[in-house]
């Protein structure tokens, strides 16, 4: 096609045209990746909650993609059902309806609402038939379902918690708890707990109930009993020690083991991940063992340890004999219990924050509740 001295030209002085044209790729992906992120933003780009004094470090980082996105469950809660303010000469629940124990006192038009409410949070399938059973209105009253049983228990709790825990619920605003916080639309709440120790029963030694990846430890070498141990069985949370060693006996001389301390980490641990936070939101980096210099979030996971203490022991533990055995642990047969993660479902605030309360006065206290006006 070219003349024979064009050809032999170019065989005698070859020229690289592959790395002009690499050159030119690698600049016009760079300019495209540029545009792309000023665009649509940068998706590595944090942004930091400081935590305690500048210089320490004590900041919580978290990605700005995250923190746009919404919880999912947010969508799924309705808020637009307000409650009917009473007139005073309504009857009331309990002089219509048979076996009303929790929630007598609400009129008829809001027990029926608290109640249709708690279908979508529980058993939005189902319906009233999750609690009820397929029968007739006039035999609502029976007690017949351990679904029922439990709800009326868990009714209880939900309103305990509301007025017994406002330092922990409502620390920085007004949000509450209902049944919504932890099941979203689930028969069992995500995020439960059995017992499952001890791990390792017959090693030689301390059985460490550790070096097995569990749920419990979030899948560490930690410690597997760590919730067992400070959330139900309500051992002290309290290792730190500032002699480089201890001279006695650990757990006899007034001072914690290194297994202490190891279970410590795997709780640490657990409560990190729950609420999508790390050590510094809560203590100071520099003086762990400083109740004094600790964030204002140290008080409030403090009463929140105090709370879910109080909801395993005398609310969910002693239900065990009411649940059928498909309900119960799968080693020891236990009851199901809860922790952290299973309201915070890995964010700071249940829900993010939502104020699941408001329509819902019926479930902030065990008095009769009060209705704004509007």
């Amino acid at each position: 096609m070219f003349p024979k001295w064009f050809d032999k030209w170019n065989a005698d002085n070859p020229v690289n045209i592959f790395g002009p044209a690499i050159a030119v790729g690698a600049v016009g992906s760079a300019i495209f990746a540029a545009a792309l992120i000023v665009t649509w933003g940068n998706p590595a780009q944090t942004s930091s909650m400081q935590t305690g004094p500048r210089g320490t470090g004590m900041s919580v980082p978290e990605f700005n993609v995250a923190l746009a996105k919404a919880d999912p469950d947010i969508a799924n809660f309705d808020t637009a059902d307000e409650p009917w303010i009473p007139e005073g000469d309504e009857d009331l629940a309990k002089d219509i309806y048979q076996n009303v124990q929790v929630l007598g006192d609400l009129t008829e038009d809001n027990f029926n609402r608290v109640m249709a409410a708690m279908t979508q949070w529980i058993a939005p399938e189902e319906g009233c038939a999750y609690c009820h059973g397929d029968s007739d209105l006039e035999d609502y009253g029976n007690d017949d379902l351990y679904t029922k049983v439990v709800s009326r228990r868990m009714i209880e709790m939900t309103q305990a918690i509301n007025e017994e825990w406002d330092g922990h619920v409502n620390a920085n605003k007004e949000v509450g708890v209902t049944c919504y916080t932890c099941h979203r639309g689930e028969h069992v709440p995500s995020n439960i707990w059995f017992r499952i120790n001890p791990v390792n029963a017959k090693t030689a030694g301390w059985s460490a109930n550790q070096n097995r990846a569990t749920s419990l430890s979030q899948s560490t070498s930690l410690p597997s009993d760590a919730l067992e141990k400070y959330l139900l069985e309500e051992e002290t949370i309290a290792v730190h020690s500032l002699e480089s060693r201890e001279a006695g006996v650990p757990g006899q001389d007034d001072y914690a083991s290194i297994q202490d301390t190891e279970r410590t980490y795997s709780l640490m641990n657990y409560f990190a991940n729950s609420l999508g936070v790390n050590c510094v939101f809560c203590h100071n980096s520099r003086a762990f063992y400083d109740g004094g210099q600790v964030t204002p979030q140290w008080g409030t996971a403090s009463l929140g340890i105090l709370m879910v203490q109080e909801i395993n022991n005398d609310y969910l533990v002693p239900l065990k004999d009411t649940y059928p055995a498909n309900r119960l642990g799968p080693i020891y047969a236990d009851a199901p219990k809860a922790a952290c993660k299973t309201c915070h479902k890995g964010y700071q605030q249940p829900l993010q924050g939502l104020n699941v309360i408001e329509n819902y006065p019926e479930l902030a206290s065990s008095e009769p509740p009060e209705y704004a006006e509007e």
